[in-house]
């Protein structure tokens, strides 16, 4: 290891000092790293933030009436009335709930109403056409009119400030 060799102390001092400069230096820089990655950490959470505040609170009838509607339209549309057939009781269960439930603000209230008596309607016409032995062309056309209403609910019936 090599030795400084310092001729007074007027040298030694001067060097010291810049030394601690360095040091110092050397630490506010890494003071700026640490402030920049905070920063920039920050900056890339605003848009979680901002979406998470955004959430809509769940329906949790229009989710449980949704469950049966997929699972007995989807195969409907590809001529399987099987699980309608199976699922049209607890269906229409599903849109009674759904009726007698509170109304979300985020939902037009007249229209909803309205709507969900329809779906009711709609959903009890296929639980009676069902146990009268319907054909399945007859079938499908009540599930198809009654996902129409759905849709309409989960469309046209919510607050026009809410929709996407």
């Amino acid at each position: 290891m090599a030795s400084i060799q310092i001729a007074d102390f007027g040298q030694y001092a001067a060097l010291q000092e810049t030394i601690h400069k360095k040091v110092l230096f050397l630490e506010k820089l890494q003071r700026m790293k640490s402030i920049i990655k905070l920063a920039v950490f920050l900056f890339a959470m605003l848009p979680a933030v901002a979406f998470a505040q955004e959430k809509k609170p769940v329906w949790a009838e229009l989710k449980n009436f949704h469950s049966f509607m997929s699972s007995t339209f989807h195969p409907a549309e590809e001529n399987n009335l099987q699980p309608l057939k199976e699922k049209a009781v607890d269906m229409l269960a599903a849109a009674k709930q759904w009726q007698a439930s509170e109304i979300p603000s985020s939902f037009k209230p007249k229209e909803t109403k309205i709507q969900l008596e329809k779906l009711v309607k709609y959903c009890t016409g296929i639980v009676e056409s069902v146990s009268a032995g319907a054909n399945d062309a007859t079938l499908k056309t009540m599930i198809t009119e009654a996902h129409d209403v759905f849709h309409t609910i989960v469309g046209e019936c919510r607050n026009v400030e809410e929709k996407h």
